[in-house]
């Protein structure tokens, strides 16, 4: 297949999707900018605060994408190209961009409250509580994966001896730096343009000047080199700090800045894609079982429920919901703007997953016998290769690898505070009564409701489980992001039908991604039963039987929701 006509195929059909199926929904549900929006209905200048769509995006698509649009379509690549771009394509466009839509206007309709709250006016308290509980424990597995990711970005690498070895360390040495520095400039710019009120088009053009300068000084001076354990313990502290900030600070500003590096990012692909074009070498289709031949590391096992399970991000993620309600809907400006931040921002990441379909299918001869497998890695070598194809870009690769290495870093930096606020936002929820602030608890729910107690607790607890490693945890990540997202869509369609609008977009997706997301969460529970070596191994198996009854029980009592609001219809 060749990859220049695999992405510009997809991307017409995205588009396209967007066009038509986006619109439609907007006119199903009564999308008007004539209603004032939660930000500025409650604006407070700290988690309600309006701000300009571009910017908006910026924050949105930096939170959602992480490296899970990297990360699964690499890893499901093991079926074939044809599986992974079909169900990126129709996964998107028909499950996850209505999910992200669907989600994002359910919340600013509800006060820009989270989903748990949706599923209380709709559903009922009981059923909040044990969506609360659910939405809880998938973000200490978001917080444990993209905390592990990133600290594998920046860690140092040693010899058999212990002795550090600086030449294979240097690039991670050079993201740690350029991170650092980013979020120094974000600061400044978050103060310049919220405080200083600056304008925000000069602002940006001397923000992104500023990254250039940082990567040039990052790639220069690198002098971080810190082990993996280390490096967690330090984006542990990060994330505690930057989740409490107002999101003025460090939240709009760095993930608006970063939405730069991402384009840029994706810019580079497109231009290494359709500059080389080249044949690529992955397979359309392996077969339904994943074997050694096509296998890198643990094998997936069957193509149900493994492709639908593996590319997360890159088709639904229930991650999104709880980032469009938990803090866009609290941002919007107008409820127009939901459609492109949400549903676009939605295809956006199906456009970066096809090229990570791409990357790893250049370099398949490399991946398939364990050459090169870490996926961040994979993607970086992809495309810098392709890049270096092109007589202009010839000699660039070492310089597009790195840059390639810290977008993707950014992005999962920026996944990680915005979980671990939201988070807090949900273990403080648990404990409130409905209109309550952690200002009106008393006794011991004071002190779990206070935003610092509520952060430090997130942050042990992810940063504990991180440790064990990405790999070990993304099995069951994946299962729980998706689970997620179909209780999610159960709760969106419970409360459309509750309002007399068409829900029924929301049906089949939610039916089968239940069906999907339970069947891989029992898997890997029976995997880390029967293989048990460790503690860790009866925790995740615990975690994802926890997970499996409060899905179970959620969908029971969503069902009986949407199907009496269907008889009360006739």
């Amino acid at each position: 297949m060749n990859a220049a006509l695999l992405l510009i195929v997809g991307v017409v059909i995205l588009v396209i999707g967007y066009v038509t199926y986006g619109k439609w929904l907007a006119d199903q549900w009564g999308v008007d900018d004539k209603r004032v929006t939660p930000a500025h209905e409650l604006e407070d200048g700290n988690d309600y605060v309006p701000a300009k769509a571009p910017v908006l995006m910026g924050h949105h698509f930096s939170s959602i994408a992480g490296a899970g649009p990297i990360n699964g379509p690499i890893q499901a690549a093991v079926f074939g190209w044809v599986p992974v771009m079909l169900w990126v394509l129709i996964g998107g466009i028909f499950f996850g961009a209505v999910h992200d839509f669907g989600a994002l206007f359910a919340s600013i309709r509800n006060k820009g409250q989270s989903i748990g709250e949706v599923i209380a006016t709709s559903i009922g308290s009981r059923a909040k509580k044990l969506f609360l509980i659910f939405s809880y424990l998938t973000l200490i597995l978001v917080v444990a994966a993209f905390a592990s990711i990133v600290a594998n970005t920046f860690k140092a690498t040693y010899d058999e001896a212990g002795v550090l070895d600086m030449a294979a360390s240097a690039a991670n040495a050079r993201t740690a730096m350029i991170s650092i520095l980013f979020i120094v400039i974000a600061i400044i710019f978050g103060i310049m343009v919220y405080r200083r009120n600056a304008s925000l088009v000069v602002s940006t053009v001397i923000g992104v000047a500023a990254i250039i300068a940082c990567m040039a000084i990052g790639y220069n001076w690198h002098p971080f080199y810190l082990n993996g354990n280390v490096w967690m313990v330090i984006v542990g502290i990060y994330i505690a700090i930057a989740s409490v900030t107002p999101v003025w600070i460090l939240l709009q500003p760095r993930d608006y800045l970063s939405s730069f590096l991402l384009y840029g990012m994706m810019i580079i692909a497109v231009v290494g894609i359709l500059g080389a074009h080249p044949s690529l070498e992955i397979p359309a289709f392996t077969g339904f079982i994943d074997t050694a031949e096509y296998g890198v590391g643990s094998s997936l096992g069957s193509l149900f429920p493994a492709l639908f399970v593996t590319i997360a991000c890159g088709a639904i993620s229930g991650f999104h919901s709880l980032v469009g309600s938990g803090t866009t809907a609290k941002q919007l400006d107008k409820e127009t703007d939901a459609r492109p931040i949400a549903y676009g921002g939605m295809l956006i990441e199906c456009a970066l997953a096809l090229i990570s379909l791409c990357a790893v299918g250049y370099i398949w001869k490399e991946y398939v016998p364990g050459g090169i497998t870490t996926p961040t890695a994979v993607f970086a070598t992809g495309i810098s290769r392709m890049c270096a194809t092109i007589p202009f870009l010839a000699g660039a690769e070492d310089v597009i690898y790195s840059m390639l290495i810290l977008a993707v870093s950014a992005f999962c930096l920026t996944s990680l505070d915005t979980a671990t606020r939201l988070a807090r936002y949900m273990f403080q929820e648990f404990w409130l009564e409905p209109g309550q602030t952690y200002k009106d608890a008393t006794g011991i729910k004071k002190t779990l409701t206070n935003p610092y107690v509520a952060t430090i607790i997130t942050v042990v607890l992810g940063i504990a489980l991180g440790m064990t490693g990405y790999a070990k945890i993304w099995a069951l990540f994946g299962a729980a992001n998706q689970l997620l997202a179909a209780l999610g869509l159960l709760a969106v369609a419970a409360w459309l039908g509750k309002m007399g609008k068409n829900n029924k977009m929301f049906l089949f997706p939610m039916a089968f991604m239940l069906v999907v997301t339970i069947v891989s969460l029992i898997q890997t529970i029976i995997t880390n039963v029967t293989n048990a070596v460790d503690m860790w191994n009866w925790i995740r198996a615990g975690l994802g039987t926890l997970l499996v009854v409060l899905a179970v029980v959620l969908a029971i009592e969503g069902v009986k929701t949407i199907t009496s609001q269907a008889k009360a219809k006739r």
